[in-house]
């Protein structure tokens, strides 16, 4: 039965009809993981030598900084780990048992390449320990503790994703442990260091984590199979119907008619609704590098785009996504592109303008910091809204707005595709404010930023005149994609 499954899934993957245009990204992003691959496994070699260097106990140093690992890995988990999942509806009306379905399912996760990448760092770190005369069984039982933790990872980010109540709890808890760290209130490694070295100094203390995987597995096998229906998440939560006229967006025409629509998808899904949680958690994004002196000053600018972009990347990213369910009726209407273009670039300048306001708060770490996220601003709305909307032509990534499960809606709020495509949006300011920074001027380097934005704003008609033409001859292959609901 489970070859079986694997068989479904390689004809899904391959008869996909977005199967040859995502195949270079696939191919791009095995190339990232070969080389990060690679990077593991020279930084699991060589960690044992360089702390010895440092005058620093390996193992115990390695011990005091693995909760700050598995919470930086439980995030890019939740941020970026698609949970696998099978197309259940055509198998529950086939006889094949439920149990079987959710097994496989969760099996996938296994083979995921946020699990095995770890072994790439702790597998030659262990056996580098074994060369150095530590004790070969109480690193094999640290070594089983440890894949224990990464693999009750694996199921939480599962259980946080299917649960928003946890999910909350979990980013709460998250945030006041890193803020109370980095303030020096409470250090959370004084307690759990002990307890991670004793993986290897105390037998038999592996099988806690051990147990508490097993325990996970129960739990997520058990709330994935009791969901398990052809009906799950199809009922609609009823509400009471309001309705919204926003009478006041129509004296801007057709634009105004594109506004009304989008604020009012913002306000209706929760998968859009996630775009403004994750916009306002942008803002305290430049808490880690102003007032950071162990940043390179370079990456100020970083933090400005960021903290004042928020919106531009979690919605921007997404366009024409958000539109994927209606979009082939769009398509048969007489709607002009450059009206819908527009209108999607009037909402990101609005999110953009918003976050810079609401991040005001960095006043308080001077004046040049604040500039700094308000040249970040203008360089968004001139350059990286432009390229936001142009990177849409090809990201054909249907988004189902009438999923609410997960705590991201039906999709995460990123992927490793979108992420690709933001890098662009981040080099270019880094390198015009570094070139400031060269010739020792902090004002030169937020003068070209700030430049970039206002030609890119200037120039704006030529640049959506292109845009236009990309969307119009990206169209039929768009709509093709959008039919891809699996």
């Amino acid at each position: 039965m489970i070859k079986k499954f694997i068989y479904l899934e390689w004809k899904a993957f391959t008869r996909s009809a977005s199967f040859g245009k995502n195949l270079a990204m696939k191919i791009l992003i095995g190339f990232i993981m070969l080389y990060f691959s690679l990077i593991f496994i020279a930084m699991g070699v060589g960690a044992f030598y360089i702390l010895k260097e440092m005058k620093l106990e390996p193992l115990v140093t390695v011990n005091k900084f693995l909760i700050y690992y598995f919470i930086a890995d439980l995030v890019m988990r939740l941020l970026l780990q698609s949970i696998p999942v099978l197309n259940i509806k055509p198998l529950l009306v086939l006889p094949f048992k439920r149990p079987t379905i959710v097994h496989f399912s969760l099996g996938k996760t296994a083979l995921s390449f946020f699990n095995w990448i770890h072994g790439l760092f702790f597998i030659p770190f262990s056996v580098v320990l074994f060369i150095e005369g530590y004790d070969i069984a109480g690193i094999t039982f640290w070594l089983l503790a440890i894949f224990s933790l990464i693999y009750i990872n694996n199921f939480l980010n599962i259980i946080l994703t299917n649960i928003d109540r946890l999910f909350v709890v979990f980013v709460g808890i998250a945030i006041v442990l890193g803020a109370a760290q980095y303030y020096d209130l409470f250090d959370i490694t004084a307690f759990l260091t002990p307890i991670f070295h004793g993986f290897y100094t105390i037998k038999g203390l592996f099988l806690i984590p051990f147990l508490v995987l097993i325990g996970l597995y129960i739990f997520s096998f058990r709330y994935l199979k009791d969901n398990l229906f052809i009906d799950a998440g199809l009922s609609q939560k009823v509400d009471i119907a309001t309705t919204e006229n926003l009478s006041w967006l129509n004296q801007f025409g057709t634009l105004g008619t594109f506004l009304k629509n989008d604020i009012k998808l913002i306000k209706r899904n929760k998968r859009s609704k996630t775009t403004i949680v994750m916009s306002f958690l942008f803002l305290f994004y430049g808490l880690i590098f102003f007032g950071n002196t162990h940043q390179p000053v370079a990456m100020q600018i970083f933090a400005g785009i960021f903290v004042s972009g928020g919106f531009l990347f979690v919605f921007g990213q997404f366009v024409p996504s958000w539109d994927s369910s209606y979009y082939q009726l769009m398509m048969t209407q007489n709607i002009p592109y450059r009206g819908y273009i527009t209108s999607k670039w009037w909402l990101i300048v609005i999110g953009t303008f918003v976050s810079t306001i609401l991040a005001s708060f960095y006043l308080f770490y001077g004046l040049e910091v604040y500039l700094t996220i308000v040249v970040g601003a203008i360089y968004n709305i001139g350059v990286n809204s432009h390229l936001v909307l142009l990177g849409g032509a090809f990201t054909k990534t249907p988004i189902d707005l009438n999923s609410g499960g997960g705590a991201f809606g039906d999709k995460k709020a990123f992927n490793v595709n979108a992420m690709l495509l933001s890098l662009p949006k981040i080099f270019l300011p880094v390198l015009l404010y570094g070139i400031g920074l060269y010739f020792d001027n902090k004002n030169l380097g937020l003068a070209l930023v700030a430049i970039a934005g206002i030609l890119g704003f200037v120039f704006k008609e030529k640049v959506f005149s292109l845009i236009e033409k990309i969307y119009k001859r990206e169209k039929y292959s768009t709509i093709n994609a959008y039919k891809q609901k699996s």
